[in-house]
């Protein structure tokens, strides 16, 4: 449920702020990390034992989604790294009047535009465009 809630299209308005961009990375990094530490557990642990003494067609199944789960922490980890670094630089956008936000502005879009050189997950236009949008 939770791979499928991923896969999903993002439905919020465009005035919400760049922190809203944070806390939905954050919530995900939660839910997909939660996930991980019970795919480590030793319950889990002893079933996948049980398929590969087995030699269970299941198996394959386990393995694809156990991907999917870490490569969704992953990219939730990366993305909230990356948008806490723009913290300093949006926190101007909420807290000072117009004039006080111009100068918080090019640090801001050099620091957008490390992010997409720069992340695995982050680089595409769709989300540095959302992300735009929002700030």
């Amino acid at each position: 449920k939770v791979l499928a809630e991923n896969d999903q299209l993002r439905k919020e308005a465009d005035d919400l702020g760049p922190r809203v961009e944070l806390d939905y990375w954050k919530k995900k990094l939660s839910k997909f990390n939660y996930l991980v530490e019970q795919l480590k557990s030793p319950d889990v642990k002893a079933v996948l034992g049980v398929l590969t003494a087995a030699k269970s067609k299941l198996l394959k199944k386990w393995q694809a989604l156990d991907i999917r789960i870490t490569d969704a922490a992953n990219e939730a980890k990366d993305n909230v790294k990356y948008l806490y670094s723009l913290e300093k630089y949006y926190d101007p956008l909420y807290n000072s009047d117009p004039v006080s936000m111009l100068d918080a502005i090019p640090g801001l879009i050099n620091a957008i535009k490390m992010i997409q050189s720069i992340s695995q997950y982050y680089n595409t236009s769709e989300k540095i465009s959302s992300l735009f949008v929002k700030v």
